[in-house]
């Protein structure tokens, strides 16, 4: 983890790079923040309360506006795992779903904790970020996935009959494992996602979101994107509805103007494959990400899941510069996430010079110790 897929990173290629971690996860975040609000709610409730076009700027949710939910709660806490992990191989300990699965449970604590526990040194710098210990309507899988240590695997999966989004939403840093090969990516996000989302549509929609994150981060179109993340889907049991819904998504690029009516149908009722679709769906035929991310909250599927995962794609195509800056101003954790993707960045490009088996940074070991 963290190798190039060249020789060596030149300046030009790390500050690429850098701006489409930043910009994956904000992108995620500012979609979250952007759907929070009108989450559950139908198109005409939407409309009645913001206006004959829907939401089309930030509205109060948790007592704010830019509020995020524990969809970028996660997010983060998997790129804290995949630092951990990396970090954790200096001492010979290689097997990225545990320090992932251990990541995923210090998010279980703040859901059930005050607040930080100072005392905990292992916990490392993220699970100290007070703002994290906020509540954001954590979904059932979640909770009984995290409840206790026993970690969920494709053989023994948490909550096998669970289809929803969550850990597809969360396995966007898996994609910006740019040194990895894709089926690798694939494999770690649908790992991960069996931890606490069973059903073959769920965690194979995690592995296909993954790739086309991966996909893009490399440089490559969406479309592009999207057919690798096909390609490997055929030779996974149990993916004709996540490739079909893959499939529909590009298709309904060709059916006329982009509308609610057509979102929503890619949408559904909100599983993993649909809301994949139609995020896919969303940022293929967005003008710009303000355009692409009004489209995939106002409709009558789960709003928030869906636009994080098109915040996702457009911030991982795109890069930071391409966010609409009034609304980052407003996002909640900002300055926990630009820390946390620079931290990212620079492990994943200069990750020997910050640790080796032989020594490392102690200010690096204090904010990402190689304990659990």
């Amino acid at each position: 983890m963290g190798a190039t897929a060249g020789a060596v990173w030149g300046r030009t290629e790390q500050q690429d790079f850098r701006s489409r971690v930043r910009g994956t996860l904000l992108g995620a975040a500012v979609g979250d923040a952007l759907g929070a609000p009108v989450d559950g709610l139908g198109l005409e409730e939407i409309r009645q309360v913001h206006g004959p076009e829907g939401l089309v700027d930030l509205a109060p949710a948790h007592g704010r506006r830019g509020a995020v939910t524990h969809l970028t709660q996660l997010t983060l806490f998997t790129v804290d795992g995949l630092i951990r992990a990396q970090v954790r191989r200096d001492t010979g300990a290689w097997h990225p779903p545990t320090d992932l699965h251990r990541a995923y449970l210090r998010w279980a604590a703040t859901q059930r904790d005050w607040g930080p526990d100072l005392r905990r040194e292992e916990d490392g710098w993220l699970a100290r970020e007070e703002w994290l210990y906020a509540r954001r309507n954590p979904t059932r899988a979640l909770l009984l996935g995290l409840g206790d240590a026993t970690m969920g695997t494709l053989e023994a999966p948490k909550s096998p009959a669970e289809t929803g989004p969550e850990a597809t939403v969360r396995s966007a840093p898996f994609g910006l494992l740019v040194g990895w090969e894709p089926q690798l990516v694939a494999q770690l996000a649908v790992e991960c996602a069996a931890q606490t989302h069973g059903h073959p549509t769920a965690y194979l929609s995690a592995g296909a979101y993954a790739v086309t994150v991966h996909a893009l981060a490399r440089g490559d179109s969406l479309d592009g994107a999207v057919q690798r993340a096909l390609a490997l889907l055929a030779a996974r049991p149990g993916h004709e509805p996540v490739s079909e819904a893959l499939q529909h998504a590009l298709g309904a690029v060709r059916q006329g103007l982009p509308g609610p009516a057509r979102v929503e149908q890619l949408a559904g009722t909100g599983a993993a494959h649909a809301a994949l679709s139609a995020a896919v769906y969303c940022a293929l035929v967005a003008e710009d990400v303000r355009h692409g991310l009004r489209l995939a909250v106002n409709h009558g599927a789960p709003s928030a899941a869906t636009a994080a995962l098109t915040g996702g794609l457009l911030g991982a195509l795109h890069g930071e510069t391409a966010l609409p800056p009034a609304w980052l101003a407003e996002l909640e954790g900002r300055p926990t996430l630009l820390e946390l993707a620079d931290d990212f960045a620079m492990e994943m490009t200069q990750g020997p010079a910050l640790h080796t088996p032989a020594g490392a940074s102690p200010a690096w070991l204090a904010r990402y110790p190689r304990t659990a």
